[in-house]
């Protein structure tokens, strides 16, 4: 009964375009699901935590101003660890669907609320939804791209937060001149568009190779790499080596490891795949960037900035300009590499921290203009450096140096890591900066500093490796078995579709070089 659900819940319409080019585009479109939503979340919570139409309307005092913002990621821990493993059994593509629709269920209810208990319950069906697109759509643009786009596209994945957050801040600079309910329900049930964008996607673009290779469904993977990289030419050299890697690579990964929990404590690989996916997820969360993104109004009030249409115009203007610099971030990820790119991004974002801890301090609610620029500048600076790096590497690097077998499970994790530990921020930023006041910026300045050392000393760089290629960091014996794909290219080049049993099973290649293996 239930393999006949999945089964059922698998089948998806599929009109593939014949030209690459624009089948990389349509993949890079279904990234407006998750992306877009949540940076259009985090602008219009920060922005509707200004209106007096929705404060007033639900009575909010500053612990319920913190539950409001912060319910929709404790759903998103539950879709996260709910739809784990999804993906795995029904497909990224149906995955994606099916928790794009509950997002769309949870937006429609958010901007029909009636009371806090209706909007609460809401936010948190909308963060289900999120939670598991969170999860799926990560696997398909980084197991469905070309190695020449996998940075672009998970960046821009990350990049295009900073697109819904600067059309929700729009819109409700608009709206907030609304004297009714319209003037944060309306905002709400626009955040519905971005995912109604790559529902309408998902039909054009092809299922996740690494997938249907798993599946045994080896033509059907033959075919997803051509149409992403050869024009659906299923005889050319390039898709064929691909697919000769990703075979080769599922079997030595059957033979050397198991995805439970006790195989990924006890392996050594696995366990630094996901200590470090732990560290992206803390990191990203922790650098400082919540401090602003989530209650820039507290932010502004204290660098002396109190009117509230002030607050709003710099929200649009803060969120433009991080959207300029980590698309600047995304095009470098490559040429400097995933650790130097993180590494000035936290450098510089401790140093601006420390000057808005500076002046917060001595000039914080003062009249001084000179020095509320000078700390709204900071703010920018800020801002703009966590964008530039952790904004495109944040989502980037977990799917690279997790191996197929545990990639959907290391994603569901990261973003349950991610989404709770957000929660720190986000509940106790309000208190500190109450309590402690510029104190909060200098420990989250000298928090980063910690940050680079641990990066500098266990991460991995995967600049310009393919997915399988990554494993060879983690595992040596991978790294001595595994064909290179300039070679696979070479030898499918040579012997054309033959060298893939495509109906049958593994490519001859693999065959050979994977009997010898300890398993151990």
């Amino acid at each position: 009964m239930t393999s006949a659900i999945l089964v059922l819940l698998s089948k998806f319409p599929s009109w593939v375009p014949r030209r690459s080019a624009l089948v990389n585009i349509l993949v890079l479109t279904t990234s407006f699901s998750t992306a877009s939503v949540l940076g259009y979340d985090a602008s219009m919570m920060n922005a509707l935590n200004i209106l007096p139409s929705y404060t007033d309307y639900f009575s909010l005092s500053a612990a319920t101003i913190g539950l409001n913002s912060g319910i929709v990621w404790i759903g998103a821990c539950v879709g996260s660890v709910g739809l784990m493993k999804l993906p795995d059994y029904i497909g990224r593509k149906p995955a994606m669907f099916y928790s794009a629709i509950v997002a769309v269920i949870g937006s429609a209810l958010q901007a029909a609320s009636q009371d806090i208990a209706m909007f609460l319950v809401a936010r948190f069906i909308l963060g289900i939804g999120l939670g598991g697109t969170y999860v799926s759509v990560p696997l398909l643009i980084a197991e469905t791209l070309p190695l020449k786009y996998r940075a672009l596209g998970l960046g821009a994945f990350t990049d295009l937060y900073y697109v819904g957050g600067l059309l929700s801040s729009g819109i409700t600079y608009g709206t907030a001149k609304m004297n009714s309910t319209w003037a944060w329900r309306l905002p709400s049930l626009l955040q519905i568009i971005f995912t109604f964008v790559s529902i309408a996607v998902l039909p054009w673009v092809p299922e996740s190779p690494r997938y249907l290779a798993d599946h045994g469904r080896h033509d059907e993977a033959l075919l997803s790499l051509a149409q992403c990289c050869s024009d659906g030419d299923i005889t050319a050299p390039e898709a064929q080596a691909q697919l000769l890697q990703i075979q080769q690579a599922l079997e030595l990964e059957r033979h050397v490891e198991a995805p439970s929990i006790k195989q990924i404590c006890l392996h050594p690989g696995l366990r630094k795949r996901m200590i470090i996916v732990f560290t992206v997820a803390a990191f990203s969360m922790l650098v400082g960037s919540n401090l602003f993104s989530y209650y820039l109004g507290t932010a502004l009030s204290n660098a002396g900035v109190t009117d509230s249409t002030t607050q709003l115009e710099i929200n649009i203007i803060l969120n433009a300009f991080a959207l300029v610099v980590s698309i600047a971030g995304t095009f470098l990820a490559d040429r400097l590499g995933r650790i130097n790119l993180i590494q000035i991004s936290t450098f510089f974002c401790a140093i601006f921290l420390f000057i808005i801890g500076a002046l917060t301090k001595y000039y914080g609610n003062s009249t001084n203009k000179s020095a509320i620029y000078a700390n709204v500048g900071m703010i920018f600076l800020a801002q703009g450096s966590y964008s530039f790096g952790w904004t495109p590497v944040s989502v980037m690097y977990p799917p690279e140096v997790l191996n197929y077998q545990i990639r959907s499970i290391g994603m569901s994790w990261f973003t349950t890591w991610q989404n709770m530990i957000l929660l720190v921020p986000i509940f106790a930023f309000p208190v500190a900066i109450e309590k402690i006041g510029w104190i909060i910026y200098m420990l989250n300045g000298g928090f980063d500093i910690l940050i680079m050392f641990v990066i500098g000393f266990y991460w991995v760089e995967t600049k310009n490796l393919s997915l399988e290629e990554v494993s060879g960091l983690f595992e040596p014996q991978v790294r001595e078995h595994m064909i290179g794909i300039e070679d696979a290219i070479r030898e499918a080049d040579a012997e054309g579709v033959q060298v893939l049993e495509i109906k049958g099973s593994k490519a001859t290649v693999a065959q050979a070089q994977t009997t010898s293996i300890d398993p151990k």
